[in-house]
């Protein structure tokens, strides 16, 4: 058992009558310059059994895709633009503002909602003042 869940005031979980006796077992056999730690935390509160982490949650937006998927994606169609075009492809400054905000756009952060506003009324108001098509 990790040290966080007695951090946190959670209670070990009960050991099977099979799981104890392993316990003491294993316990027996570390040598006693290691049962320290052991010692330290308690043997009651010692755990050689812990259960396994949950799976990191993958973050995602409303189209199911990761940041990453959408920076791919957004990279490759200004790839496709700049290559028509005879223009060099993006620079590693623009390719650090697209990741910062793809992730912030996944992870539904106020600063990027608003930059993304932003950008789409600015692009709109563009439209309609003739700017570009």
């Amino acid at each position: 058992m990790s040290i966080a869940p007695l951090l946190r005031g959670e209670k070990p979980r009960e050991l099977t009558a099979e799981e104890e006796k392993l316990k003491r077992e294993l316990y027996e056999r570390i040598p006693p310059r290691r049962r320290k730690f052991i010692d330290r935390i308690g043997y009651e509160q010692w755990d050689p059994f812990p259960e396994p982490n949950d799976p990191i949650e993958i973050r995602t937006d409303v189209t199911k895709r990761t940041a990453q998927q959408l920076l791919q994606e957004f990279v490759k169609s200004r790839n496709c633009e700049a290559q028509l075009s005879g223009a060099a492809g993006p620079s590693e400054a623009f390719i650090q503002g697209a990741l910062e905000a793809a992730v912030g756009v996944v992870n539904k952060q106020e600063k990027f909602l608003g930059a993304y506003e932003f950008a789409a009324w600015y692009h709109e108001l563009l439209k309609k003042e003739g700017v570009i098509r």
